[in-house]
């Protein structure tokens, strides 16, 4: 097995980390070669991502049309992607190279200027402002939102930015996008989840609208076609109990609300 370890220099950290992970791979034998994140090329079978979620999410893009899978090791926040931590680099190298992990196809969301793996964030070019979005789906259409703005999410992206605006939690294994108004201007109006045969799009009449693609900078465009992408991100993890299991682990799903006094 050759192994790609893509790395991040703007997160803190990832010098002695990039240092132990490939003295964990000299160890084993194993052929790798490290790129930084802004030069990442195609090499090896397999990837390692130093870094948060973000981090990875670039790299999965990348990869993905080499489908090669990617396992994050979280130098980041959350981590909700990147599971394994530093502590886990042992097992983690240990595993990988004896071929003890699965691989998650995830869908991936494209417009006429980006991929996304987590979803499009879609504004008014005035964003102290609210404005009027119009909907179609498959050329017909759907409804108009008053509101801050639109995200269009993947299941993988549902636990992002999609939840904190009051979307549902999808099962990443789902194939379906997930429609999220941001602060609409009325409460008959509520998330959208469509099959990811469909293709959404959005414009705002003769005004311009601000998109951004995982979390990255806005570009002006005058509407955005959105559909499922031609390529899916392989996203590696250890045998660690599952998506519902990180939801529990890594947003504390479920758990109850205790007051002291």
């Amino acid at each position: 097995m050759k192994i790609n370890v893509v790395y991040n220099v703007e997160i803190s950290g990832y010098e002695k980390l990039l240092s132990i992970l490939e003295d964990r791979l000299i160890s084993h034998k194993a052929e790798f070669k490290s790129f930084d994140i802004s030069e990442m090329e195609k090499f090896g079978d397999f990837t390692f991502v130093i870094g948060g979620d973000g981090t990875l999410i670039k790299t999965a893009k990348f990869y993905s049309k080499f489908q090669i899978p990617v396992m994050g090791i979280n130098l980041g926040r959350l981590g909700f992607l990147s599971q394994a931590g530093v502590q886990d680099i042992d097992n983690v190298v240990a595993s990988v190279l004896e071929g003890h992990y699965s691989v998650e196809d995830r869908i991936m969301l494209e417009s006429e200027h980006a991929v996304a793996l987590n979803d499009f964030v879609i504004k008014g070019c005035v964003p102290t402002r609210t404005s009027k979005f119009y909907l179609k789906i498959n050329d017909k259409f759907v409804c108009d939102y008053i509101a801050d703005g639109l995200i269009i999410s993947t299941p993988t992206g549902s636990t992002a930015y999609g939840l904190s605006a009051g979307g549902p939690v999808l099962n990443p294994s789902l194939d379906a996008f997930v429609i999220v108004p941001i602060c609409p201007h009325t409460l008959n109006v509520r998330p959208l989840v469509v099959p990811s045969n469909d293709v959404i799009t959005v414009n705002t009449g003769d005004k311009m609208l601000s998109v951004a693609s995982d979390g990255g900078e806005g570009v002006e465009v005058s509407k955005i076609t959105v559909k499922i992408a031609d390529f899916r991100a392989k996203l590696a993890f250890l045998n660690n109990g599952g998506f519902y299991s990180v939801l529990k682990n890594k947003l504390h799903w479920g758990a109850s609300l205790t007051s002291s006094g």
